[in-house]
């Protein structure tokens, strides 16, 4: 679990975090949404330790990352992965490579090793056949998934994605959705994603945590979503037509979840 307590970030003068408390649970999808200029991506970073909070504590399983000493850091950071907006993948190293990559940095398994954990990973993400090829030779989808699985090599325990839907078909978002929620359950991570679908919202947000204007205005689950009373988070989420009419829907049934409306096996 990482929790966040009266979380302020500033930038000279302009307070970007203006005391955020909140908790991300293992185990779960963990969202942060809001719109640009809210925060998140301060918020993201500061979990990150990319940006040293101005005041307020961050707990990684009860470690004050605030007060952890250079070593203990490069030890807490052993445990993260992380995927970046654009992939972040290195252009002149295959996928296997670039998945390995990690492997080379924290850990001292013997070459054989890292070929076999890579396998397991690709295996694990359906990137079977990919191995040897270059990030320019596949899709934005698989390299997506090339990212997914150098952030979970190691096997951490805190997982943190960037915008993994930006740039993808909504059909290919919905298969990262999906292997995200797989990754979160099979390896009791503690993830945390920042975005801006709000098909990701609506389908895996296990915890959804709302910024708006540095504040945390409201928190809570897809299914709270429906029907939370929060006018912000509602102009926010429900912006589009399609979705103030599915909204209506729900509020005019007993359906409290999108999963009520998900078809059933054999139907």
């Amino acid at each position: 679990m990482i929790e966040v307590k009266d979380l302020k970030k500033k930038f000279g003068d302009t307070e970007v975090l203006k005391g955020i408390s909140t908790s991300f649970e293992t185990g779960k999808v963990n969202l942060i949404i809001g719109q640009s200029g809210s925060g998140k991506t301060v918020f993201l970073k500061s979990l990150l330790n990319v940006y040293e909070p101005s005041s307020g504590t961050i707990l990684f399983d009860e470690r004050d990352v605030t007060k952890l000493s250079r070593e203990e850091k490069q030890s807490l950071r052993a445990e993260i992965g992380t995927v970046f907006q654009g992939g972040a993948l290195f252009d002149s190293l295959t996928v296997e490579e670039n998945i390995t990559f990690p492997l080379d940095m924290f850990t001292n398994l013997t070459f054989r090793e890292k070929k076999r954990r890579a396998r397991e990973v690709m295996d694990s993400v359906h990137l079977e056949g990919a191995s040897r090829k270059f990030p320019a030779e596949i899709s934005g989808g698989m390299q997506k998934r090339v990212a997914i699985a150098r952030a979970i090599v190691n096997n951490p325990k805190y997982l943190f994605c960037d915008e993994p839907n930006s740039g993808l078909d909504p059909y290919t978002s919905n298969v990262i959705d999906d292997l995200l929620i797989e990754i979160t359950q099979q390896y009791n991570t503690t993830t945390i994603i920042n975005t801006h679908d709000m098909n990701s919202v609506m389908t895996i947000g296990e915890k959804i945590v709302y910024l708006k204007d540095g504040l945390l205005e409201w928190e809570g689950n897809k299914d709270n979503v429906i029907t939370a009373k929060n006018e912000n988070l509602i102009d926010f989420v429900y912006s589009s037509e399609l979705f103030k009419e599915l909204r209506e829907y729900f509020l005019s049934t007993d359906k409290t979840s999108i999963d009520n409306i998900k078809p059933k096996e054999n139907e």
